[in-house]
């Protein structure tokens, strides 16, 4: 099973080298760009596309983590590992906004 490390280090042994040169805010700014276009995908309920532009936003995700030098499997489980971070329930009892 990949982990979230895993790919991680895949996103920084193929990518790193270039997302360094272009720097923590194009990378970020390319991020939004597929947030976006993911947007884009749901409105159109374009399946193919959805599941493109998730992919998108986790390798740019990774891609920035790599930039700004953390481990994104690390934040993540510290944060959510057992419960929710707000209401510290499992399942989530956070009232609906």
């Amino acid at each position: 099973m990949v982990t979230i490390r895993d790919f991680q280090d895949l996103m920084k042994e193929l990518y790193f080298h270039r997302d360094s040169q272009r720097g923590v805010d194009r990378t970020y700014i390319w991020l939004v760009e597929e947030v976006g276009e993911l947007g884009d995908a749901i409105i159109t309920n374009n399946q193919t596309a959805i599941e493109d532009e998730v992919s998108d936003i986790f390798a740019w995700l990774a891609s920035l983590c790599n930039i700004l030098n953390f481990d994104l499997e690390s934040v993540v489980m510290k944060k959510y590992k057992n419960s929710c971070p707000r209401c510290k329930s499992r399942p989530c009892r956070c009232p609906l906004v």
